[in-house]
């Protein structure tokens, strides 16, 4: 973890916050004192991954708590975004640094070119001394292009920088074994794999009642990070000097696996299909057996209304998710190509119609 050169921290709304709304500016230097600290080091990047938007909007628009209505919580964030920056800024300008804001839609990154964009961005900012705040867009956002959590974004945007180590920050102080305030409990100090996890209480919401996540999504957060070869710490705020200092400190997830093509983690973990194409016998095993794209012919019906470059769901004959993807045409053209080969069809329609329905560069497994 010392040696860690580009990390990224993830803090939630419980730990910026108070419980009624509004930003704790006490909380928030404190965090920044910490993280510019390590920013300003030669041989380390920080990028922020930030809650907090929406809860610092509820007390400037007389709410008393988060609202659960889209509308209102869409309304909340456009307030309570401008605040968070702001008190980011301010704060950072005391060790002389600049912060930039980057907003993101699961939308923004499973699209090739909106995820080369978004890694363009984050890393000129990082290459030109700023310190990448990043907060879901939850101003424009709607259920269907929600990330559901900024755990879960923290995660990707791990492995969009392709950082050497995430940093959870919590209100509790790493994983344990069922709830921490049971006497008897104890902390997990390390988890090597998703089989160590097995049986654990975790638990389902935070304390505070201003965020989103929990203990479980900061737990499925880290198995996306750690699959990605992304070591993790899971520990809380106020030990975050600890964790990046390499300080033993909260929860250390191993990574499990290896980094993956970065569009493609996005796309299994952050995209909402919008419709489903069943496949036959053929067609699902040339697609999870020997990885080739989906043409034509292997499709035996779809559902949905989708538009190419949508996300879409690809499916056996009994309904399992096999696979997830980028169509490459709309719905209301698939019918009349549905079991017809690319080359039947490209002397009937014209070239155009001589290709995938889903490239294999563009489709991510769900099972082998």
């Amino acid at each position: 973890m010392r040696d860690a050169r580009r990390v990224v921290v993830k803090v939630g709304s419980s730990s910026l916050t108070t419980a009624a709304g509004g930003l704790d500016a006490d909380r928030v230097d404190a965090l920044v004192d910490v993280l510019a600290q390590h920013a300003g080091r030669p041989d380390r990047e920080i990028v922020l991954v930030s809650s907090g938007a929406i809860a610092a909007g509820l007390a400037p628009l007389g709410l008393t708590k988060r609202p659960r209505d889209l509308a209102r919580q869409q309304a909340a964030a456009s307030v309570g975004q401008g605040l968070l920056v702001a008190r980011y800024t301010a704060s950072f300008a005391r060790y002389g640094r600049r912060v930039g804001q980057v907003l993101l839609t699961s939308d923004d990154t499973s699209r090739r070119a909106h995820y080369r964009n978004a890694y363009r961005t984050l890393g000129q900012l990082l290459s030109m001394g700023a310190v990448p705040v990043v907060n879901e867009n939850d101003t424009v956002a709607t259920d269907e292009i929600r990330f559901g959590d900024n755990d879960r974004l923290a995660a990707l945007v791990a492995h969009l920088v392709r950082a050497d180590l995430l940093v959870l920050l919590s209100d509790v102080d790493g994983l344990y074994d069922g709830n921490p305030a049971t006497p008897g409990t104890r902390r997990i100090d390390q988890v090597r794999g998703p089989a160590e996890l097995e049986g654990l209480d975790i638990g389902s919401a935070g304390r505070a009642g201003v965020g989103t996540g929990g203990m479980v999504t900061k737990v499925e957060a880290a198995g996306i990070a750690a699959g990605a070869g992304v070591p993790v710490v899971l520990t809380s705020a106020v030990h975050a000097a600890d964790a990046l200092a390499g300080r033993e400190t909260g929860t250390y997830f191993h990574p499990t696996g290896r980094r993956a093509a970065g569009r493609l983690l996005w796309l299994a973990h952050a995209s909402a299909p919008t419709g489903a194409l069943t496949l036959d016998e053929g067609a699902v095993r040339a697609v999870v057996e020997r990885r080739t794209s989906l043409l034509p012919a292997g499709i035996a019906g779809l559902e949905g209304d989708f538009s190419a470059g949508d996300p879409v769901e690809l499916r056996d004959a009994a309904g399992r998710a096999v696979a997830r993807g980028l169509v490459n045409f709309d719905a209301k053209e698939l019918p009349r190509l549905l079991g017809r080969s690319t080359r039947d069809l490209a002397r009937e329609l014209g070239p155009a119609y001589e290709r995938e329905v889903v490239h294999r560069d563009d489709l991510v497994l769900l099972r082998s």
